[in-house]
Formats: C-alpha cells, structure tokens, sequence
C-alpha cells in the first residue's frame, strides 16, 4: 500500500489531489446551509435527498481515490460525478469561469479524474 502514496509521483499525487479536492465540498455542503437550496434550483428534486447522494458518492471518492482501491472505477465515477455538476452548475448559472460561479473548475476537476482512470 505504501507503493501508492509517492508524492514524487506524478500519477499517485494527482490521484491523491483529485481524491482530496472532495473534502471542502464535503465540508461545504454539511456546513453550509446554502448548499441544500443550491441543489433545489439546480433542478434534484426532492433537494435533501440529491445533496445526501452527493455526501454519500464525495466522501467514497475521497477513501477510494485516496488510498487507490478501484482507482480506475473511482475516478470514472467521480469524472461522471463532476461532468453532472459541471453541467447543472452551467444550465443555472450560464457561466463558464469558475470564480464567478461558473463550471469551469469542475471540468477542470472532471478532466483531472478522466486521466486517473485513463491511467489507474
């Protein structure tokens, strides 16, 4: 197990930034009460249940991407699970660049997971 936590790695520190981008969006999404009308208009209805699905998928990406087990299954689902964001953050706010509520960073974040599994 020690084999996947090189940070001199290349393959094994982008997998573990992908898996640990999750935890502010984690943390963010129980903290934050914003977050559960932010599902509301992005259109998962009923809202608590979709915010409970992405607590439940975040925090599997972040123990499987971390400690590398599935990691090909684990980044597709979350390069899935990130492109679905992407595009409900898009279809409501209609901005591309992240620092203004766009979609960009998950894409980003998306593209990131899809070379994760490519690899993995």
């Amino acid at each position: 197990m020690a084999a996947n936590f090189n940070p001199l790695d290349a393959f094994d520190l982008l997998r573990m930034v992908c898996a640990l981008f999750f935890i502010p969006h984690i943390v963010g999404k129980i903290t934050e009460p914003k977050a559960l009308e932010l599902f509301g208009a992005f259109g998962f209805k009923p809202p608590k249940l979709w915010l409970r699905i992405a607590l439940v998928i975040e925090v599997v990406m972040v123990i499987t991407l971390f400690f590398a087990i599935y990691t090909r299954l684990a980044a597709a689902v979350a390069a899935i699970f990130l492109a679905v964001a992407a595009g409900a953050t898009y279809r409501h706010n209609g901005k591309w660049l992240w620092h203004i509520g766009g979609a960009e960073y998950c894409v980003f974040w998306a593209l990131a997971c899809l070379v994760v599994a490519m690899h993995g």
